[in-house]
């Protein structure tokens, strides 16, 4: 699956539910998230940005990685993509990522009962 590209937030369900159980609430704003992804076949970097702030991450599919999420925990993980649905553990939630009718597709679910999903959909621009 290609995720290469640049993508534009478009919508986004529970994002400050979401930022609240991931304890990012001060990650909080009003500008359309900005999502790049540079692929060379198996290798990635993730970026996201907003005016002032930007986080990114490199991997390779289905190899152990030093990563640091969103807060600034470095943790190992392993991106998986099967049936073209990118997939990571992080350390406050489980990320999915998926191209569906050409626009990028994220969710991010936190764990337990009182779990949070938030999905954003971004669109190639």
């Amino acid at each position: 699956m290609a995720f290469a590209g640049t993508y534009q937030l478009e919508s986004q369900e529970n994002y400050e539910e979401f930022l609240e159980a991931t304890g990012l609430k001060k990650a909080k704003t009003d500008h359309k998230v900005v999502t790049e992804v540079v692929q060379d076949g198996d290798n990635f970097t993730w970026t996201q940005s907003i005016p002032d702030w930007s986080w990114s991450i490199n991997f390779t599919v289905g190899q152990e990685c030093e990563m640091e999420s969103m807060k600034g925990i470095k943790f190992k993980g392993t991106v998986t993509i099967n049936d073209g649905k990118m997939a990571l553990q992080f350390p406050e939630y489980f990320f999915t990522a998926e191209i569906v009718d050409s626009k990028l597709v994220m969710i991010c679910e936190t764990p337990g009962e009182k779990g949070v999903t938030l999905k954003r959909v971004s669109v190639r621009i």
